[in-house]
């Protein structure tokens, strides 16, 4: 048995949303193509990986990959509709007057005629913290379904054109009349599209669609996070029916930083001060992205006070200005003291009463 769109994330067919990205970011981090250079292999992987989530984690097309084991599965009582026909008068297709309300195949096809949006794609981006202050810019690889690049989304041949279907006359369905009522049902030569494709495309084989890794330059704003979120406009999915291509949202994946913890736009690092220091006050060096600073200790500080260094944190992404240093006091007992130290710390110990 072929294996699912659930077992190439290694998932359940219950597992929830957070499940399937947390899958999906573990499966295409190890088979990215910058991972693995020309790894024929890794490079199938990271496809199939990405289509499985892109049908996972859209709840339309999940739905219908359950019920069909396909993202374009069609339901309908017995796929067919009916018409009454009262002595050769026509009063309509009820599958397409009611075709709203109970999901018939009239419905179905006015629909699949109508322009229909591209869906939306995610990407990740990985960057080092420093990246994530400074700014950077990625390429980022994302598979997609594009309009086939030979016939330019036609599904014909170069030079040739859909034509409208012989059989159907274009309607799309075929109508037996069964006296009082006459019966339809999709067009067996075009299959409800009202056009056929007398010379295929070579390329996408008659689809108009194919699927192919699109690579686009994302320029990075100083003082992303992780987890923001980069939209391009019209980078995702291509539309049906003429609509509208989808958008691609690049999420930042920042590196956690040895020296500092985030807050928000601030910074928080660890300022090592000796106990006398602390005690009488004076200036310990601290750094900074842009450089370390000197920074004064106030008389009497304890361990974990928090001093503000302002303008010196992460750069705000709305461009007003960058965030704050925080310093964070850590006290440092020493194990040996040398004769100077001892007595100082006996004046203080005194002076403490």
């Amino acid at each position: 048995m072929a294996d699912t769109l659930y077992d190439t994330l290694g998932v359940t067919k219950g597992a929830s949303q957070d499940e399937i990205k947390k899958a999906y970011r573990k499966l295409a981090r190890q088979y990215h193509p910058d991972k693995n250079p020309g790894d024929k292999e890794a490079e199938d992987a990271f496809k199939r990986v990405q289509g499985a989530y892109d049908v996972l984690s859209d709840e339309e097309k999940r739905k219908q990959y359950d019920r069909f084991g396909s993202t374009n599965g069609r339901s309908g009582p017995g796929g067919q509709n009916v018409n009454f026909d009262f002595g050769g008068f026509d009063v309509g297709d009820l599958g397409d007057l009611f075709g709203g309300i109970f999901g018939g195949r009239g419905a179905q096809r006015a629909q699949q005629r109508r322009p229909v949006r591209g869906h939306d794609v995610e990407a990740e981006v990985h960057l080092s913290f420093e990246d994530s202050l400074q700014g950077a810019e990625a390429k980022v690889p994302v598979e997609i379904t594009t309009a086939c690049r030979e016939c330019g989304g036609t599904g014909a041949a170069p030079g040739t054109a859909p034509v409208i279907c012989p059989q159907c006359n274009g309607r799309g369905v075929t109508s037996e009349s069964q006296g009082l009522f006459a019966l339809s049902q999709p067009c067996p030569r075009c299959r409800g599209n009202g056009t056929v494709i007398e010379k295929p495309c070579p390329k996408c084989h008659g689809s108009g669609r194919e699927r192919r890794i699109k690579t686009y330059s994302v320029k990075i704003k100083p003082g992303v996070k992780d987890g923001t979120r980069i939209r391009l406009k019209g980078k995702g999915e291509a539309g049906e029916n003429g609509g509208p291509p989808g958008d691609l949202f690049v999420v930042t994946r920042v590196e956690p930083s040895p020296v500092y913890e985030r807050r928000g736009d601030d910074l928080v690092v660890q300022a090592a001060v000796s106990y006398p220091t602390a005690t009488l006050g004076g200036s310990v060096e601290v750094p900074t992205p842009e450089g370390p600073v000197s920074l004064k200790i106030p008389a009497g500080s304890e361990d974990g006070k928090l001093i503000r260094i302002k303008g010196r944190g992460a750069p705000k992404l709305n461009g007003s200005g960058k965030g704050d240093v925080l310093a964070r006091v850590r006290i440092e007992v020493p194990k040996r003291v040398n004769k100077k130290e001892r007595e100082l710390l006996e004046e203080l110990k005194k002076a403490g009463g």
